[in-house]
């Protein structure tokens, strides 16, 4: 296990990091190929914008090729600090996901449960967000068919900032913490619109480009802020228009990198969940960060060529987790 104390002696992370690290690649799990969309960095003028309620962007995305390795089988393989993410079985007591206050006080708790049985040396946890998302017309929500990543370094101090007291904000954050995304399938598995990772010891720094995360203006926002359940499906008139929205954050585009390695766990189903890693203030390239600790996690939807045509509709819930450590 990783030392508790984010403040232990870096040779002592250093050699961890390294006892643990394990190839990028499952050369044995069986693959199949795919089209992932990414960011194009000729595409824009000024810095790139996105919205969280509809397709409406102010870049292009182009379509790129690339094998994809189904991780079933070999999920001990990979963890939120070698690689940036991990699997782990884990039912949840709750099962319909409908009932916005049964979320935030139940399964909140769950997930903070299954955080401190998985990860050693956590000392506290602040759920700030979680968002449903299900394949219908309806949805104001949809699988996001993007490689992105959640958070740069700059909207995770910000979210610290935002969501515990200042005193004690500041002096978390001279400590290591993270931001976790935990993800599950809900009512079916995941076939259709299955979510993909990239392995960040496949990236590189310059691939990733910050983005402006746009929210829609609410006339009650300077008293809450608080956006979950509040989203409403755009008209296609405002799609591609700013008016009305809001820089409420900041996300990272991937630029396409042949280097990258892309995995998926097959049929994903509502018992397992998977933790996506969006930021590690410990992570290497961060000041006194450590060789070889996976800072982020690259990930998309995208389209299973080996789905079967009547599967059901992909539905899912990420929950968006501060985790400080001892």
């Amino acid at each position: 296990m990783l030392a508790k104390s984010p403040l232990a002696p870096r040779h002592f992370l250093q050699a961890h990091i390294h006892s643990v690290a394990r190839p990028a690649f499952v050369y044995k799990a069986k693959m199949t190929t795919a089209i992932f969309k990414h960011i194009e960095p000729t595409s824009y003028q000024g810095k790139p914008w996105t919205k969280v309620d509809g397709p409406g962007m102010s870049f292009k995305m182009n379509d790129h090729e690339r094998p994809v390795y189904n991780i079933r089988g070999k999920e001990q393989e990979f963890d939120t600090n070698n690689s940036g993410f991990a699997v782990y079985n884990v039912p949840a007591i709750e099962k319909s996901f409908v009932d916005d206050a049964a979320v935030r006080d139940g399964y909140y708790a769950e997930v903070e449960d299954m955080l401190r049985q998985h990860i050693p040396g956590i000392k506290k946890v602040v759920i700030f967000d979680h968002t449903i998302r299900r394949r219908t017309k309806d949805s104001p929500r949809q699988p996001v068919q993007q490689v992105h990543v959640d958070q740069t370094p700059g909207a995770a101090a910000v979210r610290v900032r935002r969501h515990l007291p200042a005193e004690e904000a500041e002096e978390l954050l001279k400590g290591r913490y993270q931001i976790i995304n935990v993800w599950r399938p809900i009512e079916n598995p995941a076939s259709d619109f299955p979510l993909a990772v990239v392995d960040w010891r496949s990236t590189a720094p310059g691939d990733f480009i910050p983005v402006d995360l746009m929210y829609p203006q609410r006339a009650d926002s300077a008293m809450d802020d608080d956006d979950r359940g509040k989203e409403a499906l755009p008209t296609e008139a405002s799609l591609f228009s700013t008016e009305g929205y809001e820089v409420r954050g900041e996300t990272l585009g991937v630029a396409p990198n042949e280097r990258h390695k892309f995995y998926y766990m097959k049929d994903m189903t509502p018992d397992e969940v998977m933790l996506l890693k969006c930021f590690d203030s410990r992570g290497e390239g961060m000041p006194g960060g450590v060789k070889g600790l996976a800072v982020r996690t690259p990930h998309t939807a995208f389209v299973d060529p080996s789905t079967p045509k009547d599967a059901p509709g992909r539905q899912s819930i990420e929950v968006r987790c501060l985790v400080f450590y001892e």
